[in-house]
């Protein structure tokens, strides 16, 4: 528990005093989705709206709802956020915010009936699970904290190994975090570039990062404007310059594309 003990030591921000605009994402299809009110994911065939206690399963060619999960009364769940399939399972990051001290987990759950398969729970993690992504042998992970019982530059990005032990971790710039406001990143993942982009709670935009070798401050390198107001997305594994994401406002699921040339 050392490690995770260590994060709240690290300090120094940056960021640079102009971001370029990579463009847009343009919205190709939208979808009407109960759930979608923290985040989506999606795989060949399928995308999962994600509430806080609810996932619904629907068809990608058709909008149609196939399955759905709800919590059930007594459930550990309590704040789902964003999700990812790997290897036949839907890995949802859960926290228990706003409640303290920090309680988080990766909820699995099996991706043809939705029913729960599991739960990797972080001991004294370092904030709120927002977001987690595969990345190499290990994990990229997102651990939030909130204006609302904290102080959101205490968030982190940490790399995990296949063990789950923390190998580096990175700061977010300070002008990131002024966009952010209150809240933290509530949504990210590798894209086509190699880089990492997140989303903050509320804006129209993706933040494009790059993270140095062996943790520290991450570079905030450009930023992308999309439909969604924040929240946390996915990109289609099938066609990778296909975005998923939602309008909690509406519960809409919004797919959108990256223009040619972008990077």
């Amino acid at each position: 528990m050392r490690a995770w003990l260590s994060l709240i030591l690290i300090s120094g921000l940056t960021g640079c005093a102009m971001q370029p605009d990579l463009g847009r994402l343009e919205p190709v299809r939208t979808w009407k989705a109960a759930e979608a009110n923290q985040g989506v994911a999606v795989d060949a065939e399928h995308f999962y709206a994600i509430d806080d206690r609810a996932i619904g399963k629907y068809e990608k060619a058709t909008g149609r709802k196939v399955a759905e999960w709800k919590a059930p009364a007594g459930s550990p769940v309590k704040h789902l956020n964003s999700g990812v399939v790997v290897g036949g399972q839907l890995l949802v990051a859960h926290s228990n915010f706003p409640a303290k001290p920090d309680e988080s987990s990766l909820e699995y759950f099996d991706v043809e009936t939705l029913r729960p398969a599991g739960r990797k729970i972080f001991e004294q993690p370092p904030g709120s699970l927002t977001w987690l992504v595969p990345a190499g042998d290990g994990w990229l992970a997102c651990f939030a904290h909130y204006r609302l019982n904290s102080d959101p530059a205490r968030s982190r990005l940490v790399r995990l190994d296949a063990r789950w032990e923390m190998v580096d971790s990175w700061t977010f710039p300070a002008e990131l975090l002024a966009r952010f406001g209150a809240f933290s990143s509530s949504g990210g993942g590798y894209a086509l570039d190699g880089r990492v982009w997140v989303t903050g709670h509320d804006a129209r935009e993706l933040y494009v990062l790059e993270l140095p070798a062996g943790g520290g401050p991450a570079r905030w390198v450009g930023t992308v404007g999309f439909e969604s107001k924040g929240q946390a997305f996915a990109w289609d594994p099938g066609r990778p310059q296909e975005l998923y994401s939602i309008q909690r406002k509406t519960r809409e699921v919004i797919v959108s594309r990256q223009a040619a040339g972008r990077p």
